[in-house]
């Protein structure tokens, strides 16, 4: 059975088995602050876990592009560059086989690759990268704008490097992580784009996750027409 039924199917079998409430999805949260509440002479903590913030940047296909342009899509997040000759080409060759698990429910999942030589990274360099490796724009965006942003992106929201910098002329970010976001911008996962066995546990956590957050989900068979027609 190939990657592309076995992955959802999968996700869709544990989800019903273990029921909505003890569902295995990736539990990973990032904590940001924990508020004190304090009614009727009660005290009592919440704590707020991190969510990405909004930003505006350019796909390959030159539309300026937000969060708000994909509510209620899983996220995947990777950091790249067209020019890059050592890890780029295989996490963009393994993130083609997650889109390629997902191409008859592209609905479910946005992949968002970020330039981090956003300068020379053009919107013409993104298109004939996109082309290359023929990339299906309709789930997967290569993002392009100012580097200062990015940068920010990468370090303060999607917390994928360890190192101090401003955006600058010298600064430089270069990982092999790969970033699970949820459809209410949580992070949920780090993956190693460079593992074949980390990329295929996310891409089950991907389905794991959709369909755990889908309280109106169909029948099984219903599920398993939707699934090999290609219905959205």
């Amino acid at each position: 059975m190939s990657l592309a039924i076995l992955v959802p199917l999968l996700g869709y079998l544990i989800v019903d088995h273990y029921g909505k409430n003890v569902v295995p999805v990736p539990g990973y949260f990032i904590p940001e602050r924990v508020d004190t509440i304090s009614e009727n002479g009660k005290v009592s903590y919440d704590t707020v876990f991190h969510k990405i913030r909004d930003f505006k940047l350019t796909n390959q296909l030159g539309e300026k592009v937000s969060l708000k342009d994909m509510e209620g899509k899983v996220l995947l997040v990777d950091f790249f560059f067209t020019s890059c000759p050592s890890i780029c080409p295989t996490l963009t060759k393994n993130l083609k086989k997650v889109q390629s698990a997902y191409v008859k429910n592209d609905s479910l999942l946005q992949i968002l690759s970020f330039s981090v030589d956003p300068e020379r990274d053009t919107v013409d360099k993104l298109r004939k990268y996109a082309y290359d490796y023929q990339i299906n724009p309709d789930n997967w965006w290569l993002l392009t704008g100012s580097k200062k942003e990015i940068y920010d992106l990468a370090r303060n929201d999607f917390f994928v490097s360890v190192t101090q910098g401003d955006g600058g002329p010298d600064d430089f970010i270069h990982t092999e992580k790969l970033v699970l976001i949820d459809k209410n911008r949580n992070i949920r996962g780090y993956y190693n784009g460079l593992d074949s066995n980390d990329v295929k546990r996310c891409a089950g956590d991907i389905a794991i996750l959709h369909l755990a957050k889908d309280r109106h989900r169909p029948g099984f068979a219903a599920f398993l027409k939707k699934l090999f027609s290609g219905e959205k």
